[in-house]
């Protein structure tokens, strides 16, 4: 298959020096992150329903004239004009040119701006910003060096107020206030530091998630840079673009399970690879299907299915065929992967699998799962020894993930002064600084940025805390979210001490960017009511989610509380719930 492009690394290169496979316990339990699967598909499907839907014309992939009844809206925008021709056939220079006062007379440029230039990373903030735009990067494992820091800097650097980076739930970075006329050149830019923001929007897939710690960690089972990389790289023809997966039903997300502590999340992802052996090889067992959305929510189920480190690539591009071939593409809250799984069945789904696999065959599930389903979850903040003899890593808190242009040179500035020159993201906002020599380890703690900013151990509520965008820069957040997250936990704070962490992730609307149901307090925006009958911005409150081996979405805990009065209900909660004590009864014991 032509799809299959990217030259694959020799299987021993996969494995960098890790915890010995032979000494490690092994489990007989199911694949981590497992519910009951669906049920099978009913035995009417027939030959026809399993027509492939696209076509190739002219290099893309195109929705046959037979299946274009009732499509949603997004589809019809892909068959007035391929959005990868922007970037494939240098469209974007054209359309950077025209003023963008002329942009909105024509449906076709409006649409280029407001819909095709997502396949590109770029997302019009029409309703905060009009003509500026958000730059999704592509960022594998989260790995990113000072330059390409630098580089994104100076970027958000010319753009004053309006511009700005977040570190995102998908270890990425994004940057704001792009013109459009600029974009060109950045996008020359990001080449030369070695960064793309291709296929990283709408109907694509989103950046390959792996563990923060990767080839660092003493207690990794598997260093996923290799495969994450080799992903991204398949995923977008080594960002030259790869039409073979720029027209799927819906975005796609994949992730590669290096540790333990499951920090990837897998049970929220389409395609998840679990570490596990099968008769003394090393590979994954495959988790597929779990997604969030404003109408359903659904965890990742196993596929039965195990593959060999080497077939990494090959599997992702036989689930993301059948995907695109099909799955359906009416109504867009129901056209993720999980769907099709229903309604073929797991079984069904599986086979269509099998038929686009190079060898045409895929090995069932293994027993011998790699993660321990009793390992504690660690949080990745302050000094921690690596793997590496003499080194650390160094976690630092970023509140909500914001970053303005000087902090990203004064990171970029430690990750070489102190460390390797790098920086790994993690999904939870935050920033690892790894590779640092203990003798550096005091003067980088002792540096202002870590003093004042970003905190190598912040206070014991911040440290789960996750937002989205919110409405400050996002026309479909229904309420403020960064700064209000900030607020709530830091009031709470002084009212209630804990013990340990609790995650409280904040969404700004039901597309829940922000998880809310993986959170143990979880906040989704919307409009509610106050005491007066006054319409106010609000939040539904979650209760419950877990992560980790016992993985669990969290479910509606109260509905429509105004914002003015969630603190009172937060400590509620972790009084209830979290065993919270009042500050002024423990102040009254001590």
């Amino acid at each position: 298959m032509s799809a299959f492009s990217v030259k694959f690394l020799a299987p021993n290169s996969f494995l960098s020096p890790i915890t010995n496979i032979s000494a490690t316990r092994l489990y007989a339990n199911p694949s981590q992150t497992a519910v009951p699967a669906p049920p099978q598909a009913p035995e009417e499907i027939t030959a026809e329903r399993l027509e492939p839907r696209v076509e190739k014309k002219g290099g893309y992939f195109v929705l046959k004239e037979k299946f274009r009844q009732g499509i949603n809206p997004q589809e019809k925008v892909k068959i007035a004009a391929e959005p990868m021709k922007l970037f494939m056939e240098n469209g974007i220079e054209d359309l950077a040119k025209i003023p963008f006062e002329e942009i909105d007379k024509s449906k076709d440029t409006k649409d280029d701006v407001d819909v095709r230039l997502k396949w590109l990373g770029l997302f019009h903030r029409r309703k905060h910003q009009y003509g500026r735009f958000m730059m999704r990067l592509k960022l594998p494992n989260g790995v990113t060096t000072s330059a390409q820091t630098r580089y994104l800097a100076s970027v958000i650097k010319q753009y004053g107020e309006q511009g700005c980076a977040d570190v995102t739930t998908r270890q990425n970075w994004q940057i704001r206030g792009v013109t459009l006329s600029d974009v060109p050149s950045i996008l020359k830019g990001l080449d030369e530091v070695g960064l793309t923001s291709l296929q990283s929007g709408m109907d694509n897939v989103r950046n390959p998630v792996g563990n923060p710690l990767a080839g660092i960690d003493p207690y990794e089972i598997v260093d996923t840079r290799p495969y994450t990389n080799l992903l991204s790289q398949f995923i977008t023809a080594n960002s030259r673009g790869n039409p073979e997966f720029t027209n799927l039903p819906r975005k796609w997300n994949v992730c590669v399970i290096g540790s333990h502590d499951l920090y990837e999340h897998p049970h929220i992802n389409d395609l998840a690879y679990m570490p596990a052996t099968k008769n003394g090889r090393f590979g994954f067992n495959l988790l597929v299907g779990g997604f969030f959305s404003p109408k359903r929510c659904a965890e990742a189920i196993p596929l039965d299915a195990w593959v060999p480190a080497e077939d990494v690539v090959p599997v992702c591009g036989a689930i993301l065929e059948a995907y695109r071939d099909l799955g359906t593409r009416g109504n867009r809250q129901k056209t993720r992967m999980m769907w099709l799984i229903d309604e073929l069945g797991v079984e069904g789904f599986r086979s269509e699998v099998v038929k686009r696999m190079p060898e045409q065959a895929l090995e069932r599930a293994s027993s011998e799962d790699l993660v321990d389903p009793k390992w504690e979850r660690r949080d990745m903040f302050g000094v921690n020894p690596q793997k590496q003899e003499g080194l650390s890593f160094v976690g630092l808190h970023i509140p909500v993930g914001r970053i303005q242009a000087d902090d990203m040179d004064e990171l970029a500035r430690l990750a070489d002064q102190y460390g390797s020159g790098e920086l790994r993201l993690t999904v939870e906002q935050n920033i690892i600084i790894p590779n640092i020599e203990n003798s550096k380890v005091k003067a980088l703690l002792d540096e202002p940025l870590l003093k004042e900013k970003f905190l190598p151990e912040p206070p014991i509520l911040m440290k789960g805390l996750v937002a989205c965008t919110g409405n400050q820069f996002c026309g479909q957040a229904i309420i403020e979210t960064k700064v209000r997250a900030l607020k709530v936990t830091e009031e709470v704070g002084r009212l209630v001490s804990v013990t340990r962490p609790v995650r409280m992730h904040w969404t700004g609307c039901p597309n829940t960017c922000g998880q809310v149901q993986v959170a143990d307090i979880g906040f989704m925006g919307c409009m509610t009511r106050d005491g007066n009958g006054k319409v106010v911005e609000g939040a539904d409150v979650y209760l419950g989610g877990r992560i980790g081996s016992d993985s669990h979405l969290g479910e509606i805990y109260k509905k429509g509380v105004p914002c003015k009065d969630l603190v009172p209900v937060v400590v509620d909660i972790l009084v209830e719930k979290f065993g919270a004590v009042s500050r002024e009864r423990e102040e009254g014991e001590e």
